[in-house]
């Protein structure tokens, strides 16, 4: 028999209309939920052997131990590493298994066929919630799990405003705001912005701290001062090189991350001026490499571990059919000072 002529395999659609449900109910009752009767999972179970459903959704086998997978776009870098130490060790509390993951391309994960069969791979091999780490076009993969009520967490989102998004991030703009509000304080009045880029909500949220905390001092916001690019070391060292040969240069440098910071801090010093005499550097998440760069860095503390804790923590609840306290959880922020700042050169 050719491919054409093949019976077509049933679907989890199928089977849900054809018991009258939600594929979202089939999909638990199929899991072993325990937000499903007993009564109901029998009906799910009848019609899966009247229609010969087979697929890579079944449920694993008797015994198998339950599993989440992370997945993320970029390598590992010390954000990552730091939010997915937190997650191992709230998982490994939970006796839960954490996989990590692959995404399907970004070119392909959008497609709607290409999303549910990569959401049904990891259901299928156990995974009882996926944790997203600033995945980029993640809508995809959102609506395909909410399709069969996988749950999905994304830490730090990028490229999304979708209705069902439950996440995890940081309060970014009160972060940001109170690292500016440090240079203002050192007396600093030209302080420069390098960001993430315009997709990442946190890159957004932490620039428009910076500019709230200028408005506040009274100082209009310099578009010669802004700078907006990838969270990398590469973007800070280029974006500072730029800023630095200005005629006008500025006192201090507000950056998005930490990893733009150590490009700044890697151009200055390569350019011969000093931090801090003559230039302050900020940096944003606090990852264990500011505390190494020389001079240490002055950042702003978010609880990378945390995220990573809370992302678990929120998957698993959902898993008990338990709807989240917030859909949207932001940690609270704090400033690290350390050494890579000071008091704005000749009193500006």
């Amino acid at each position: 028999m050719s491919r054409e002529q093949q019976p077509r395999r049933a679907t989890l659609k199928d089977i849900a209309a054809a018991i009258g449900v939600s594929t979202a109910t089939v999909s638990k009752a199929l899991n072993g939920r325990g937000d499903i009767s007993s009564q109901m999972r029998e009906r799910v179970l009848a019609a899966v052997a009247e229609l010969g459903y087979r697929s890579s959704t079944a449920p694993a086998p008797p015994g198998a131990g339950r599993a989440l997978a992370v997945v993320f776009d970029l390598p590992a870098s010390p954000y990552i590493l730091g939010v997915l130490q937190g997650a191992l060790a709230a998982s490994t509390d939970a006796h839960v298994d954490l996989l990590t993951r692959l995404a399907p391309a970004r070119a392909s994960r959008t497609q709607r066929a290409v999303a549910h069969d990569w959401i049904a791979e990891q259901q299928g091999s156990g995974v009882i919630g996926i944790i997203a780490l600033t995945l980029s076009d993640p809508d995809g993969l959102i609506e395909a799990a909410s399709d069969i009520g996988l749950p999905f967490v994304i830490v730090d989102p990028v490229d999304t405003r979708h209705r069902n998004m439950v996440s995890v991030g940081s309060s970014n703009w009160a972060g940001a705001r109170a690292g500016t509000e440090h240079l203002l304080a050192l007396g600093h009045r030209r302080i420069a912005w390098i960001g993430g880029p315009d997709a990442s909500d946190a890159a957004r949220d932490r620039r428009q701290g910076y500019q709230a905390a200028l408005d506040s001092a009274g100082i209009a916001v310099d578009p010669a001062l802004i700078r907006s690019g990838q969270f990398a070391v590469a973007a800070g060292a280029e974006f500072a090189r730029d800023l630095l040969a200005s005629p006008h240069p500025p006192t201090a440098i507000m950056a998005g991350d930490d990893e733009i910071a150590v490009g700044v801090l890697a151009t200055a010093h390569a350019l011969g001026i000093q931090v801090p005499d003559q230039l302050s550097v900020m940096g944003f998440d606090d990852t264990p490499q500011a505390a190494w760069t020389t001079p240490p860095l002055t950042t702003v503390h978010q609880h990378l571990e945390g995220m990573g804790a809370m992302a678990v923590q929120t998957i698993l609840a959902m898993s008990e059919g338990r709807r989240p306290s917030s859909r949207h959880v932001e940690l609270a922020t704090s400033l690290t000072i350390r050494d890579s700042t000071a008091t704005a050169p000749g009193g500006e």
